[in-house]
């Protein structure tokens, strides 16, 4: 009775995996994979052993004057709308990370960073973008912070050739930097959200590793870039920008990372899901913006909008992560993640063993349906919160994207 799912499972993720030669954005095959899945539980109808679940059964005992087909389309139903609500926590996390950030890049903010940098040495150049990616990807994430630091390159290295050494190097960084912190990647943020990964126990086991991931490359290519010359500084031009004063460019960019960091203390103080904290902070980031352009021309205020941030953010992403957390809920509430799991533990055996897998695929596979699976293979009671599965997970599936070009976003 699993089989349907799983096929219709792995050829959506063929389609995912294949974007690029299909040239079909990953948020369609994801989107309907999760759809048909659904449709597939609700058609098949349950299996013997699957009416004997605890899930099944508690929500029997919930509804005793329910029977057959009754009973069982109103469990897939309630089952689906739970999932759904555990999605939309995410979703709303990152929809509200990325309109704070569009706000920031919009004023002009990340310049405050990249006009400081003023060395023409190779070796310092690339420790200084390094470690100010890693930085900058534990505060906002690692696709935005590669598309900043790639902006900054494309002013600092005329060519193209050595250009490359340094976006390498940029990738690997951001997505060592996202490792370590609950909201510098996706699958961080899945796992927090979770209650799998705490922040402290986060930081206290995965700063060191993180910094390791990204002194070991760095000294490879200091030493390949030796003493390259990198020639004269690119004159590039803005074009179209309107005016921005320098107060209004610091007040936002200052206030909308404050508000990023201000998410997990708020979650401290109140308890409350980090989703209301990201809205709470996208609030006072988007009331700040419409005061500071408040006198200007309606033409002038709409480019510094958070509607026009809206319009900029990568929507059909936040469609791809609901397809694929569809998808791992369709596989857990039919209990296929849990034969997977099984499958695991006879054969890797070791918790560490099953994270590394889990990496080694990340470089050819997306990490995030990869953890969300894993999220849904393992709950809290085969590993509890912090476990060492957990740090090596969140480690392994935010760093090995770095091996291949189509390992992760950055």
């Amino acid at each position: 009775m699993q089989l349907p799912l799983i096929i219709l499972f792995v050829l959506g993720y063929l389609a995912i995996a294949l974007e690029e030669p299909l040239r079909v954005n990953k948020a369609a095959p994801a989107l309907l994979a999760g759809a048909l899945m659904w449709a597939a539980i609700a058609l098949i109808g349950p299996a013997p052993w699957f009416i004997s679940t605890p899930d099944y059964s508690a929500f029997a005992s919930l509804h005793p004057l329910l029977s057959g087909s009754a009973l069982y389309g109103g469990f897939v139903g309630h089952a689906l709308a739970e999932h759904l609500v555990q999605a939309s926590e995410i979703l709303f996390f990152v929809m509200g990370a990325m309109v704070i950030v569009e706000l920031i890049d919009a004023h002009r903010g990340f310049q405050l960073i990249t006009e400081r940098i003023g060395t023409r040495k190779p070796m310092a150049l690339l420790v200084a973008v390094a470690c100010i990616t890693f930085v900058l990807s534990a505060m906002l994430d690692n696709l935005t912070s590669t598309i900043v630091m790639v902006s900054l390159l494309k002013k600092l290295i005329a060519k193209p050739s050595l250009r490359m050494y340094f976006v390498g190097m940029v990738v690997i960084a951001a997505n060592a930097g996202g490792a370590w912190s609950p909201i510098g990647d996706i699958t961080t943020t899945m796992l927090w959200i979770g209650g799998q990964i705490t922040i402290g126990s986060m930081i206290a086991h995965l700063l060191l590793p993180s910094l390791v991931c990204l002194g070991v490359p760095l000294l490879v290519l200091g030493k390949r870039l030796g003493k390259q010359d990198l020639g004269p500084v690119p004159q590039l031009k803005d074009e179209n920008q309107p005016a921005l004063s320098a107060s209004e460019q610091q007040i936002m960019f200052w206030l909308g990372l404050g508000a990023l960091l201000f998410v997990p203390i708020f979650k401290g103080l109140t308890g409350l899901p980090p989703y209301m904290g990201m809205l709470l902070s996208l609030g006072l980031v988007w009331l700040v913006s419409e005061l500071l352009h408040s006198s200007k021309d309606q033409s002038v205020r709409s480019r510094f909008s958070a509607s026009a941030a809206l319009q900029r953010i990568d929507t059909s992403a936040i469609l791809f992560f609901l397809g694929i957390l569809l998808c791992v809920g369709a596989l857990q509430t039919y209990e296929v993640l849990q034969s997977i799991a099984t499958f695991f533990d006879s054969t890797l055996r070791h918790p560490a063993l099953i994270a590394f897998a889990i990496g080694i695929s990340s470089a050819i596979i997306d990490n995030v349906p990869l953890v969300a699976a894993a999220i849904g293979m393992y709950p809290l009671a085969s590993f509890p919160a912090d476990s060492v599965f957990w740090h090596a997970l969140a480690y392994s599936a935010g760093t090995g994207g770095s091996m291949l070009i189509i390992g992760s976003a950055a």
